[in-house]
């Protein structure tokens, strides 16, 4: 019966039961094509930094991240095809490749620029790169005997492009100078201009003539899911010798982490926000209900219902306008996001990035029940002070009171 009540004052006043629906709806819309575009901004930032740089778990020796890009000689792993095998044996690992990393000079015949290297192996390379974008040339292949990828800051420097000649500097671990020449086949834009600045790849082969030696520095695992990092960590970790440490992706960029950290934030004072606008547009129609209502109140409790039963009747009222709120903001939200996301949301490149990407709002349960439990909750707290006062208010009084 209270339900059935409250039904029917509810659709007893169309316009405003609509005006504080649609306040419900907008507030619940918003939370979810907020909280989706930020979670596609963590998704598309984390696979950019994963595909592009570090992939998704590195192993390397201890030591290695805060000495190695100094030195990266005295870390090197041995033997590292036997433990990449052993890593490919692991749940979720799709394949493991070897990096190994140098520091020198590159010479165009005019002046020369000091870089930071990596030999890779180019076939994994490039199936693990999807986000490393290419603006001149083509990716690095087996064939590439003596190819070079050159970042975008490196190309620009020294005036490089697709075909032109380099000659590479670096010293061996023991001390010898040693030199190769190589032929760009392609210059590269990562998600770091930092990185781009500086950074070449040539052939694991190569790169190892020129440290004399069959070590690696890195041991980069691509999985099938990003979901699956923390567990394949866990098992490549259970699964190394000792001096070896793995990292997963997250740790390695600390970028990615302040990002999340200051996106979460500014999305907590959002969700803060439309919280509050809900309630205040819900409030003040409950107010104006109540007080129109109150004869009708007094009349009840003339009747013989208690004060707890007006209390309970106005609150189960705003509930039933928040359910209907809520699941009308959740479908409507779950409608746009899908158009949207059809059509993208072009965005720039983020802070000490080169490459820009399509935004989308990725849905998921956890953010649409969370924006409709925000609005349902918005609108039964928005009950309680108004509840309270007409429950409250004596009899008599009440019946005084004229709509």
């Amino acid at each position: 019966m209270l339900v059935k009540l409250a039904l029917r004052n509810v659709f007893r006043h169309k316009v405003r039961t609509a005006m504080t629906v649609g306040a419900i709806v907008f507030g619940v819309c918003g939370l979810i094509l907020s909280g989706g575009f930020v979670k596609d901004i963590f998704f598309q930032l984390g696979e950019a930094i994963v595909h592009s740089q570090t992939g998704h778990i590195q192993v390397f020796r201890d030591g290695f991240l805060e000495k190695g890009t100094r030195q990266p000689e005295r870390y090197l792993i041995d033997h590292p095809e036997e433990l990449a095998k052993r890593m490919e044996s692991q749940p979720g690992v799709r394949e493991v490749s070897a990096r190994l990393n140098f520091a020198g000079l590159l010479n165009n015949g005019r002046r020369d620029l000091a870089i930071i290297g990596e030999g890779v192996e180019p076939a994994k390379e490039a199936r693990l790169g999807t986000s490393l974008r290419l603006i001149d040339g083509r990716q690095l292949t087996d064939e590439d005997a003596f190819g070079m990828l050159v970042g975008e800051g490196v190309a620009h420097s020294l005036g490089l492009k697709k075909g032109d000649s380099v000659t590479l500097v670096m010293n061996t671990p023991d001390g010898a100078l040693n030199t190769l020449d190589f032929s760009v086949v392609g210059v590269f834009q990562s998600f770091s201009k930092d990185f781009d600045a500086r950074a070449v790849r040539i052939p694991l082969a190569a790169a190892r003539e020129l440290m004399a030696t069959q070590g690696a520095n890195l041991l980069v695992a691509n999985l099938h899911r990003t979901e699956e990092t923390d567990a394949s960590l866990e098992a490549i970790e259970h699964a190394l010798p000792a001096g070896l440490s793995a990292r997963g992706w997250r740790q390695l960029s600390d970028f990615y982490d302040k990002a999340v950290q200051l996106y979460d934030r500014q999305f907590g004072v959002l969700k803060f926000i439309i919280l509050v606008m809900v309630l205040l547009s819900v409030a003040n129609t409950v107010n104006m209900s109540t007080f129109e209502r109150m004869a009708e109140f007094g009349t009840m409790q003339a009747l013989g219902n208690s004060q707890r039963d007006v209390f309970r009747l106005i609150i189960v009222e705003n509930l039933l306008l928040g359910l209907m709120g809520s699941t009308l903001g959740a479908v409507i939200g779950a409608v746009l996001a899908s158009l949207i996301s059809a059509i993208g949301i072009p965005m720039p490149p983020p802070p000490n990035a080169n490459i820009g990407y399509t935004a989308t709002i990725r849905l998921d349960l956890v953010t649409v029940a969370n924006a409709a439990l925000i609005g349902l909750t918005a609108s039964a707290l928005a009950a309680i002070f108004p509840a309270r006062r007409v429950s409250r208010t004596q009899v008599v009084d009440a019946l005084r009171q004229r709509t």
